[in-house]
C-alpha cells in the first residue's frame, strides 16, 4: 500500500490517509466573521474529493485578531452554528475536520480595530504600527484562545490548530526579529515561547483530552538574526509536553522579505522538527506530485503532507493521486462511473 493512503491514529482521531488540506483564507465572510455558503461548498467539496484532514482557514479568536475584515471568527457563540454545518457535512464523506485558531497581531488589516503585538514594530511601511501588549492584553488574548477552543469543540471539530506561524501574533512572540520585550515574554527562547505555552495550557483546560492539538510554526525566518529550524525545534521541545500532538511545519511570513521557493522547499525544516522534537509533523510547500508526496512519507521525512494551492486548483487531487499510485480507494458513489 502507498503510505500516502495509509491510516493514522492521533488520539481518538483516525485519519483515512495522510493528505491534509492546509488552512487558506477565503476572504468570503463579512464583518460578522460567520461562515457563508461559499465556505460550506468549498470545504465539503474537498471532503468529497477524498482529503483525509481538512483544516479550515485562519479563524480569529478576536475581531481584531482577524487578518482581514472578511475572515472567519470564533469570538462569539453565534459563529458556532455555521461552522458546525460545515463539519457535519465533511464528516459524511469520511474527512476529519479541524480549525486554525489565529490572532493576526501586527499583520491584522481589520479596519475598525487597533493592531497589537509584543513590540511596537510595524510589519512594513504599508502596515500600521501596532500597540505594544500589556500583561493584561496578553492574558486577555490567552483567554480568547481558550474560549475559541471551547466553541470549536461545540462545533464538532476533530482537532484544532494554533496558528504560531507566518508572522502572526504567536509567531511574533517566538521571533527575536519582532519580539523586543524585556519582561518575562521576551529575550531568551524560554521567554519567547512563554505566550504559546500559556495559550496551550488555557486551551487544554477546555479542549477534550481525547482530541489532538496541532501547532503550526514558521521554522525559518529567512534572516540570519531570526529563528531557524534548529532554534524552533529547541523552543518546541520546551512546550511539547503542554499538549502538542502534531506540528504543521511552514516557514516565512515573519518579516517582509523575499523567499526562494520551489517544490518541497519546507520539507527539510519538517525533517529537523520531526527528528529533534520527536512529535509527528506535517510537511509541505508547493507539493503537487503524488510521487513526491509518497517519497517524503516513505523516507520518514514527515508523517503527513499538506496541500494548499494544488487543492484550490483540483479538489479531487486525492482521487487522481490514488490512481497514479495504483491504490483502489473508495470513490463517492455518484462518481464511481468515472473511476
Amino acid at each position: 500500500m502507498a503510505k500516502l493512503f495509509s491510516s493514522f491514529q492521533l488520539k481518538n482521531m483516525e485519519l483515512k490517509n495522510r493528505i491534509v488540506m492546509a488552512p487558506m483564507c477565503m476572504y468570503s465572510s463579512d464583518n460578522d466573521g460567520m461562515a457563508k455558503d461559499w465556505h460550506f461548498v468549498h470545504y465539503t467539496t474537498r471532503a468529497v474529493g477524498g482529503v483525509g484532514l481538512i483544516l479550515l482557514e485562519a479563524t480569529g479568536v478576536e475581531n481584531r485578531g482577524r487578518i482581514t475584515d472578511r475572515d472567519l471568527g470564533l469570538w462569539k457563540d453565534e459563529q458556532i452554528e455555521g461552522l458546525k454545518r460545515i463539519v457535519e457535512a465533511c464528516k459524511v464523506y469520511g474527512a476529519k475536520v479541524g480549525v486554525q485558531l489565529a490572532h493576526a497581531g501586527r499583520k491584522s488589516e481589520v479596519s475598525a480595530e487597533s493592531n497589537i503585538a509584543p513590540s511596537p514594530i510595524a510589519f512594513s511601511d504599508k502596515y500600521r504600527t501596532p500597540i505594544e501588549m500589556s500583561l493584561e492584553d496578553i492574558k486577555k488574548v490567552e483567554a480568547a484562545f481558550r474560549d475559541a477552543a471551547r466553541r470549536a469543540d461545540l462545533a464538532g471539530f476533530d482537532t484544532i490548530e494554533l496558528h504560531a506561524a507566518h508572522g502572526y501574533l504567536i509567531s511574533e512572540f517566538l521571533s527575536p526579529l519582532i519580539n523586543k520585550r524585556t519582561d518575562e515574554y521576551g529575550g531568551n527562547k524560554e521567554n519567547r515561547v512563554r505566550f504559546l505555552k500559556e495559550i496551550l495550557r488555557e486551551v487544554k483546560s477546555v479542549w477534550p483530552k481525547e482530541k489532538p492539538i496541532i501547532v503550526r510554526v514558521s521554522a525559518e525566518d529567512y534572516s540570519s538574526e531570526g529563528n531557524h529550524d534548529t532554534i524552533m525545534a529547541e523552543m518546541l521541545q520546551l512546550v511539547k509536553d503542554d499538549g502538542i500532538d502534531l506540528i504543521n511545519v511552514s516557514s516565512g511570513g515573519v518579516i517582509d522579505t523575499t523567499m526562494k521557493v520551489y517544490p518541497g522547499y519546507q520539507v527539510k525544516f519538517a525533517e529537523t522538527i520531526r527528528r529533534e522534537v520527536a512529535v509527528p509533523v506535517i510537511a509541505g510547500g508547493l507539493i503537487t506530485s503524488p510521487l513526491m508526496a509518497e517519497e517524503i512519507l516513505q523516507n520518514d521525512r514527515a508523517d503527513f503532507i499538506f496541500l494548499g494551492r494544488e487543492l484550490l486548483r483540483n479538489p479531487y487531487w486525492t482521487l487522481q493521486a490514488a490512481k497514479e499510485l495504483r491504490e483502489n480507494i473508495d470513490w463517492p458513489t455518484p462518481y464511481e462511473r468515472s473511476k
